[in-house]
């Protein structure tokens, strides 16, 4: 009775699978699920990919690259549902292709997916050269401009110097610049530095050379500031430390990118100056400190107008600097002008180019006559700028 009652059982469970089955294969219109792992959209790959297919279901797969078929059918079976594929790409062009990979179902209808991905080649050893090399050297305070090439496209490059990294930018097709802010108080000594240059599939090209610092040569001036208006505009003005905050985090946030075209202009038609770039000063209020800018005159209330490209990055009023504007020329490299009687009618993120007004020369602040302090920083270091405006950098 009991082995009848095993033998009811198995059939009626047989005879369900069989229905099931039959259903499944003549009924399901559903379109099956494909997944490819090991190849990702935009991605850059060099001599073969490593192809995982999986699916929700059995079925048959064949593989086109630019619409020629490379891998004919491979079978997925129900066991596993994927199947393991290494495509070659040795023979393939470097530069973007096409991945279609269609999949079919062993339903009665075939149910069928098509994916298609695009990528990109690159079977092309990394190699680069520095555009000078030796005889690097660089004053006290000024900018040092590394420049190289590379033989293709790159992912990206990086300079280390006094422990330090910079982001090196693209300037022309497969050639680029890195500009190094040299502190004025750096030691007089030869500095190694090194450029890390990593393709789009990974691998790593390094350039090594030295560049020496020479001393430069900073004047030292004594003023003095009327202690009435230093009261007036700390009540006007936001403090140092808020101004010295915001320009880190603009520093941090600049675009890693030129905004900027040629070389730099002075901000006014400069008919004196009246203190030079690194000057040692000596001020009652300050003490002995270095003055990393330039301080320069024109007519009280003339125009002051950009140097160059940019993005206006801050427009307020400081206690020390007065009515201030600094533009983001990229890279980190910022132009900042202080003391302008009044601001022309533009934005914090607008874009300006170079020429635009950006405000009247004044003496508001800790000014004690109508002047334009004119700073450019790089990484917030502040570095010599007219020397991007004599030397094309």
């Amino acid at each position: 009775m009991r082995a009848r009652t095993l033998f009811l059982f198995a059939g009626c469970a047989l005879f369900g699978w069989f229905l099931f089955s039959s259903y499944s294969y003549f009924c399901d219109r559903s379109k099956p699920h494909l997944i490819l792992h090991g190849v990702k959209q935009g991605q850059f790959y060099s001599d073969s990919i490593n192809m995982l297919v999986s699916s929700d279901k059995t079925g048959y797969f064949c593989l086109f690259i630019d619409n020629k078929e490379i891998v004919g059918q491979q079978r997925i079976k129900a066991k596993d549902l994927e199947q393991t594929i290494t495509l070659s790409l040795q023979d393939f062009a470097g530069g973007i292709h096409t991945l279609k990979t269609v999949f079919t179902d062993t339903t009665f209808h075939k149910n069928t997916i098509t994916q298609e991905v695009d990528f990109y080649v690159d079977n092309v050893n990394l190699e680069a050269h520095l555009l000078k090399n030796g005889d690097y050297s660089v004053l006290q305070g000024r900018t040092l401009k590394i420049a190289f090439c590379v033989n293709k496209p790159i992912a990206q490059a990086k300079l280390s110097a006094f422990a330090n990294v910079y982001d090196c930018v693209l300037t022309e097709p497969n050639t680029y610049e890195c500009y190094v802010p040299i502190p004025c108080e750096e030691k007089v000594q030869n500095y190694l530095f090194s450029v890390k240059i990593k393709d789009n599939v990974g691998a790593i090209f390094e350039l090594q050379d030295r560049f020496k610092i020479i001393a430069g040569q900073f004047k030292t001036q004594r003023i003095t500031v009327n202690k009435e208006k230093i009261v007036q505009e700390k009540e006007l003005g936001r403090s140092k430390v808020e101004f010295e905050t915001e320009l880190a985090l603009i520093a941090q946030n600049s675009p890693k990118k030129k905004l900027w075209q040629g070389p730099f202009c002075a901000p006014i038609d400069i008919t004196r100056t009246t203190c030079e770039f690194g000057t040692m000063r000596t001020t009652q209020e300050k003490g002995r400190y270095r003055h990393s800018a330039l301080d320069v005159i024109n007519l009280p209330k003339s125009v002051v107008w950009a140097t160059q490209d940019g993005v206006i990055a801050l427009k307020d009023r400081f206690a020390e600097s007065g009515n201030t504007i600094v533009i983001d020329h990229g890279c980190g490299i910022v132009s900042l002008f202080f003391h302008l009687d009044e601001f022309a009618e533009i934005e914090v993120g607008q874009k300006i180019c170079k020429g635009n007004p950006v405000g009247t020369l004044g003496k508001t602040g800790y000014a004690a006559g109508y002047h334009l302090h004119w700073e450019m920083r790089i990484k917030n270091i502040a570095v010599d700028p007219m020397q991007w405006v004599n030397e094309l950098i």
